[in-house]
């Protein structure tokens, strides 16, 4: 797929590995509306780059949205859906293991109502992470979760075919998420990361070049793109 001249739309854009894959689709040319539950907590989006406002789990906004935004060829979702429960499975609050799953149903509401917008040869891409294959102690759920998001893909690619629909899953990347600052954040990415073949947290801009792979290369579909620095191998 050649992006230049085409119309992208990114769930989570506003941020993070969102705002990166929203910066490099519309530094290759396309057309990008960012979308998050609070566009106005958003960095600096590039000039042309529209933002709108939508909760994920709402399909009732959603499918207002996509209205608004038909017709586009390129679906991206990075949001989070909400909070994650990171802790032991077997002292976990069950409401919070069952909150994490928000992603899943976000990804599902983007993708079941945004799909009958795109064109035959329009793709999608979401977001998991390591976890979904290695989960590391106290992240059960965010692993569950993830391992959901990438079934999900792999079952519904034959509904969409032609349209294409992969998984991009990073390893540890350094984020807005993270709340720590200064020293304290490097230590703690230091600690997290000693193991890897590569040493350090990735950068959201490293995650979203394999975004942009996903929409580029017609061939590829129904597969998971792992950017997590030998994360699965540590």
């Amino acid at each position: 797929m050649d992006i230049s001249g085409r119309k992208a739309v990114v769930f989570g854009g506003t941020s993070g590995i969102g705002l990166a894959v929203v910066r490099q689709l519309a530094e290759h040319g396309a057309t990008v509306v960012a979308i998050s539950r609070n566009p106005s907590k958003a960095g600096p989006l590039p000039d042309g780059v529209t933002a709108m406002a939508c909760d994920v789990l709402d399909r009732s906004a959603l499918a207002d949205v996509f209205a608004a935004c038909a017709p586009f060829d390129i679906l991206v979702s990075a949001a989070t859906g909400g909070e994650r429960a990171i802790g032991p499975f077997l002292s976990m609050d069950m409401d919070g293991f069952a909150a994490s799953f928000d992603k899943l149903w976000g990804y599902a509401n983007v993708v079941r109502l945004g799909a009958e917008h795109l064109p035959d040869d329009g793709t999608i891409v979401l977001v998991s992470g390591s976890p979904a294959r290695s989960v590391r102690p106290g992240m059960v759920a965010v692993g569950a979760a993830g391992a959901a998001v990438e079934s999900l893909a792999r079952s519904v690619a034959s509904e969409l075919a032609p349209r294409r629909i992969n998984v991009v899953a990073p390893g540890m990347i350094d984020t807005p998420m993270n709340p720590l600052q200064g020293a304290e954040r490097v230590a703690a990415y230091a600690r997290s990361t000693a193991g890897h073949l590569i040493p350090r947290a990735g950068t959201p801009d490293e995650v979203a070049h394999a975004v942009l792979f996903a929409i580029q290369n017609d061939f590829v579909t129904g597969t998971t793109v792992d950017v997590d620095g030998g994360w699965l191998l540590s």
